[in-house]
């Protein structure tokens, strides 16, 4: 997911016996030099890519649905225009696409952000909203695509009245960097994500339209940092890493808080840990599919850590129930 100390001048370098064991705090500061120089390397690897500032919208209500997703259309199609300008066409190609979908929010500057709807929101009876982990933005926006488009089926072939929202409203961090080991994205995400929930009950049919919030890796750390008071029915924990709460009572939400994890997700061998190092607080605490966490612990077969929704998965076929609120036929891992 995701510092070595010199020997003094003129001092020749201590060499441990082959059989010590590394002290743990060295480990991990070793560990989080390591990251932070990767991730700044790979940051330069990428040069800016010019877009437009996103467009003006109306204030979402059922009526000024459609005049949002145009407004959005047309500054993904002028986003694409400048990035194939710039010479990037794999992001030109991204933006694109996107101009082609329902966009409730389009940002196409930096790695960019966008909010993509499946479905019809103003007439759901349920909504499941997706929250990625480390490594989403626009240029691999097809594969956090690929996941909403695999639910929606399979929750719309047993309610048609069913809409799928893809969430890409935060920075996410780089998998390999010390940002994937604190909660700092996750408490700016928070925000972003208490406001979109907001709005999106603005545009529900009724009040007690059920909405589910299913959240992937580093994305379970912004849910459960945006959880109290948040009005939604289901928090979904899906490959987590913790979430910097000891417990689901820690995370005061009146929600039912899901977790899974696959036995062939790597995820599981991330120390669930928090601890002070240097200038921050790093690691996610409790396991989430522990007892202690006290989640409602549901099957995921074998998943890995990106195939919980792969079509025709038992992670699929529950994550769909959760999704339409039948809760009494997830099967429990």
């Amino acid at each position: 997911m995701g510092t070595q100390t010199r020997p003094k001048a003129g001092c020749p370098p201590t060499h441990p016996h082959p059989n010590a064991h590394p002290k743990p705090h060295r480990t991990w500061r070793q560990a989080l030099l390591t990251a932070a120089t990767v991730a700044a390397l790979t940051a330069a690897a990428h040069p800016h890519i010019p877009a437009p500032t996103p467009a003006t919208l109306p204030t979402l209500t059922p009526a000024t649905l459609q005049a949002t997703y145009k407004a959005n259309r047309e500054n993904a199609t002028h986003a694409a225009h400048m990035a194939t300008t710039h010479g990037d066409n794999h992001r030109a190609t991204a933006d694109r696409t996107l101009a082609t979908r329902n966009l409730l929010t389009f940002d196409g500057r930096g790695p960019g952000q966008a909010t993509e709807v499946l479905g019809d929101p103003t007439h759901a009876d349920h909504i499941a909203v997706l929250v990625p982990g480390s490594d989403t933005s626009l240029d691999t926006y097809a594969r956090f695509h690929r996941t909403a488009v695999a639910l929606y089926k399979a929750a719309h072939r047993t309610n048609p009245r069913t809409a799928v929202i893809a969430w890409l409203g935060y920075k996410t961090p780089a998998t390999v960097s010390t940002t994937v080991t604190t909660t700092t994205r996750a408490d700016q995400a928070a925000h972003q994500l208490r406001a979109f929930i907001r709005e999106l009950r603005g545009i529900t049919p009724t009040p007690t339209t059920h909405i589910s919030l299913l959240c992937h890796s580093y994305g379970s750390v912004v849910c459960a940092r945006s959880a109290p008071a948040l009005p939604v029915d289901d928090i979904v924990l899906l490959g987590s890493p913790g979430t910097a709460a000891d417990t689901v009572a820690a995370l005061h939400t009146p929600a039912r808080v899901w977790a899974a994890r696959g036995s062939k997700d790597w995820v599981a061998h991330v120390p669930h840990i928090r601890a002070g190092l240097l200038l921050a607080t790093v690691g996610f605490g409790t396991d989430p599919v522990s007892h202690a966490f006290g989640a409602r612990v549901f099957d995921a077969a074998d998943a890995d850590h990106s195939g919980y929704f792969t079509p025709g998965s038992v992670s699929l076929a529950n994550l769909a129930r959760i999704t339409l609120g039948e809760t009494s036929e997830v099967t429990r891992g």
